[in-house]
């Protein structure tokens, strides 16, 4: 991979070098085990199926703060007191971390690459001074943006939402926003675009007009979208699913609610979906789950990288370390022909009490290492086993005769009911659950 190391005034992280794979016999932490970017899995390298990205917020903002105290975390690019130094000594954290771990791309909102102003206008100023900066550091290093996006759900103006706020003044402030993050976006050659709605929703009806709110989502979705592309964005826009937290009920609750709002509005030629493991658990979905609803309507688009603590209510941003939900992630991505322009982004942090620096490298070349191992396993599981077949299997009484005509739309009810009394009472036949769940055990080794 064309990744250069690069360093700016000071290195944020002496003594760790470019992390290596160096196989399972290694006990190196800093050390890949099984992600192998070269090596040919399906029909490509390893790097291809994933292209990881690095979380700009949570791996170079996170200090590990809660709800019960700040965070105990002591990141060295955040100490000055001039807000856009510390900006340009993070920028400089950030693309010597993404360079040494040796991943393609890094994904950022645009607060967390440059400070927040008094003003709309002040904040994008601020951000095109770091976007300069960050292009010098993109030619340097060969890192590449995988998306950009907007953080309109932060600042205290967002508290009722943004384009769904019922004041248009903030709804103006978040078009200012979005409007300069795209650009951002553009200048730095991004591949996607992402709208988190984070506050896109309401907390009671009482004080709530529902189906006003969601039009305007719409319609601000659309002059977002045509804006793009008029200034040349040729890449997919993606909206990422959450279904609580901030708000109580957000207008985009899982994958398949996203999709029926975007064909509602004419949307679905220019979106796909992000999604996120700890918001389709949050959903009572499993990932594998809404990868799959996104796949099957032709609107996958990439990934956010993590996983919940299964025992809280609420997003954790763990980093993935669940073998199974690597499989079974790998086993539909597989067969559903890859993430074409999107990716794998982490959209992760160490936990509080993570302090050392080393901490944030471990932490990533876990996940990538668990998401490398899953695509293994996964190849092998439809390669060698009769997981395929079993399920081909399943449904072979649609493959020919009248269950072929049916999915033809060649039988009519009255038909499909006169089939019935000449078949009699249909044979009672296993779903096999724990079999198919076997095999997936027998392959993890």
């Amino acid at each position: 991979m064309s990744i250069k190391v690069t360093i700016g005034n000071k290195e944020y992280f002496p003594g760790i070098n470019q992390i290596k794979y160096e196989g399972l016999d290694s006990k190196n932490p800093l050390a890949f085990k099984y992600y192998d970017e070269n090596k040919i899995v399906a029909g490509k390298p390893m790097k291809d199926h994933f292209r990881f990205a690095i979380a700009y917020w949570h791996t170079f903002c996170n200090e590990g703060d809660d709800p019960f105290g700040p965070g105990p975390q002591n990141l060295p690019w955040l100490k000055s007191s001039d807000d856009m130094q510390k900006a340009k000594d993070k920028l400089d954290a950030a693309f010597e971390f993404i360079s040494k771990l040796g991943a393609p791309f890094y994904c950022f909102h645009d607060v967390d690459m440059a400070p927040d102003g008094d003003t709309v206008k002040e904040t994008a100023d601020n951000l095109k001074k770091l976007v300069e900066l960050a292009a010098k550091k993109q030619e340097e290093s060969g890192v590449k943006l995988l998306w950009g996006t907007a953080n309109v759900f932060s600042n205290g103006r967002y508290t009722n939402g943004a384009s769904t706020n019922p004041d248009f003044h903030v709804l103006t402030c978040a078009a200012h926003q979005v409007k300069g993050a795209i650009e951002a976006t553009v200048a730095l050659g991004g591949e996607n675009y992402v709208f988190w709605g984070g506050r896109e929703g309401y907390y009671t009806l009482l004080n709530t007009q529902m189906k006003r709110e969601q039009e305007h989502l719409a319609m601000f979705l659309k002059q977002a979208r045509d804006y793009g592309r008029k200034i040349g964005f040729k890449g997919t826009y993606l909206i990422e699913p959450k279904p609580m937290e901030p708000t109580k009920h957000q207008y985009d609750f899982d994958s398949a609610t996203v999709i029926g709002f975007l064909n509602k509005y004419g949307l679905a030629d220019d979106f796909k979906i992000n999604i996120e493991n700890n918001h389709a658990t949050l959903a009572g979905h499993t990932f594998a789950h809404e990868v799959q609803v996104a796949a099957d309507a032709g609107m996958l688009g990439s990934l956010d990288i993590n996983q919940g603590d299964p025992y809280n209510g609420w997003d954790t941003d763990e980093f993935l370390y669940n073998l199974y939900d690597a499989v079974h992630l790998m086993l539909v991505l597989l067969q559903e022909g890859g993430l074409n322009k999107g990716g794998m982004n982490f959209d992760a942090k160490v936990r509080r009490s993570s302090l050392d620096l080393e901490d944030i490298f471990i932490a990533h070349i876990s996940s990538m290492d668990t998401l490398a191992r899953g695509l293994i396993i996964a190849d092998n599981i439809l390669k060698n086993s009769d997981y395929l077949k079993m399920k081909k299997e399943r449904y072979a009484s649609y493959d020919s005769g009248d269950g072929k005509k049916f999915e033809e739309g060649k039988l009519k009810l009255d038909e499909l009911a006169a089939l019935a009394e000449k078949l009699g009472e249909p044979a009672r036949r296993s779903g096999k659950q724990e079999l198919y769940e076997s095999i997936i055990n027998q392959y993890i080794k």
